[in-house]
């Protein structure tokens, strides 16, 4: 299962202890459930009255927090357990084991689940939900390897909860189901986990927003669209290795590897092609690690380095090591953002909140806000002086321009040979036909055709003139 990083469940949380106060909190009493004293049990009004009176807020918002905090499994119902809602009536209600909360992050394992619905089906005598019934019988397949086990574990919670008093029974059946309610929704019903507890709106209405906003944006013209496409292919077109060809030589038709040497991530001396490409945009810069090396130095000389390191940093948090997410994100706030950082950058407030309220709960993608400001404060600011500095000029004017390679002859029997494409069969008719004609221009004997000419034209003279 995986967890939404919840940013309000800290104080969400301190709310539902103040809920379980036995001074201040909700008063709880043994309640009867079919014949069954309950301890420890409260009502939905009981609920709904202590959040209005606690919160000073109206009855439909109380009635709103309530719901989330039931369909989150903080409070679970013993009534109605298919139903997280909460209902403002004599519904009786318990609280959830903190141990159970959301937010400690729990993996609800397929085993888990495996034994909850083996010991469900034991106890029911294979009467289970539809779903149930596709979920025992999918996990049955996926871990038949330890099956045996499973089965093992689900007869003796069957057994030892039988040995409960019915009471205790009735309320960890109920504080069970909830609990998988919630991490293993039933089909139509909402999965809560999927969204955080800042979630105030439907799902589905940010596809809505996106579909509305899909209609209502302006339509670009294809000339201009196309346009745009001729320009980029203009501006690439001496960077393509396919349309331009590469120097000194393609080292994959080649046994040539110079071509790899002049274009090494961090060579001293790169190409001017290479170069000349950082000045396309900001981002083909940022792209080549010998690129950002030299804006890092020109950064140096403006006192602005901490801005890059900043950004290599987050991209190394995105793409690096996983496991250490944590570490890593406390190191780049002490080095980059605690006030009086060693390395202290400079952004705004709005953008401090987010990313010092989304480092409670670090993750790879935690710290996006923080540096999408500072590439854009680099491309914006930076980038433009880079472009026009000694730094870049001077790499510029030393930059490599390589010479096309000696083609070598090579006596590998497998290599690729040279593709030659035919001529197109209308040339092969009209040289044919050309050759046809001069050889029967060669073959003519030219006295013949000069005596019939010289007979025709006397015939001519000797014909009586017309009446």
């Amino acid at each position: 299962m995986c967890y939404p990083v919840m940013g309000q469940s800290e104080e969400l949380e301190v709310l539902l202890v103040e809920m379980q106060d036995p001074n201040s909190g909700i008063k709880m009493h043994a309640q009867k459930v079919m014949v069954t004293d309950i301890p420890h049990a409260m009502t939905g009004s009981d609920i709904l009255q202590w959040i209005m009176q606690r919160l000073q807020i109206t009855n439909e918002e109380a009635l709103s927090l309530g719901n989330m905090i039931v369909g989150y499994g903080y409070i679970y119902p013993l009534q109605e357990p298919k139903n997280l809602t909460l209902r403002p009536d004599s519904s009786l209600y318990r609280f959830q084991t903190p141990y159970f909360w959301p937010t400690q992050q729990w993996t609800a394992e397929d085993t888990d689940y495996a034994i909850y619905l083996a010991k469900k089906n034991i106890k029911r005598k294979g009467i289970l939900e539809e779903y149930e019934k596709e979920h025992y019988n999918m996990l049955n397949k996926k871990i038949n390897h330890k099956w045996d086990f499973i089965i093992m574990q689900a007869k003796e919670q069957y057994r030892t909860g039988k040995e409960r008093k019915k009471e205790d029974r009735y309320a960890l059946d109920c504080q069970e189901k909830a609990y998988w309610l919630v991490h293993r929704t039933p089909p139509g019903m909402q999965n809560t986990l999927d969204y955080g507890l800042d979630r105030v709106t439907d799902p589905n209405e940010n596809k809505i927003m996106y579909y509305q906003q899909a209609i209502m944006k302006t339509t670009v013209k294809s000339s201009v669209s196309l346009g745009a496409i001729v320009k980029y292919s203009e501006q690439f077109r001496s960077n393509d290795p396919i349309i331009s060809g590469c120097l000194p030589g393609n080292p994959w038709l080649t046994d040539d590897l110079d071509f790899w040497e002049l274009n090494a991530k961090l060579v001293d001396i790169p190409t001017k092609t290479r170069v000349e490409r950082w000045a396309f945009n900001f981002s083909e810069l940022m792209r080549d690690p010998k690129g950002r090396q030299s804006f890092q130095l020109f950064l140096k000389k403006e006192f602005s380095g901490e801005n890059l390191g900043f950004w290599e940093a987050c991209e190394d948090l995105k793409y690096g090591d996983q496991s250490k997410v944590k570490e890593k994100a406390e190191e780049i706030y002490k080095t980059f953002l605690a006030p009086g950082a060693r390395r202290w950058i400079n952004i705004d407030g709005t953008t401090m909140g987010i990313t010092v309220r989304g480092l409670k709960h670090p993750h790879r993608y935690v710290l996006d806000a923080a540096q999408t400001h500072i590439y854009m404060l680099m491309k914006k600011d930076s980038y433009g002086r880079y472009l026009k500095s000694p730094i870049y000029k001077e790499i510029l004017s030393k930059a490599i321009v390589p010479q096309e390679a000696v083609k070598k002859s090579s006596n590998n029997p497998f290599a690729r040979k040279q593709l030659r494409s035919s001529p197109s069969p209308v040339i092969l008719r009209q040289l044919e036909e050309e050759a046809k004609a001069k050889e029967a221009a060669t073959n003519v004997d030219i006295t013949q055709v000069m005596s019939k000419l010289d007979r025709r034209s006397q015939l001519k003279q000797e014909a009586p003139p017309a009446k």
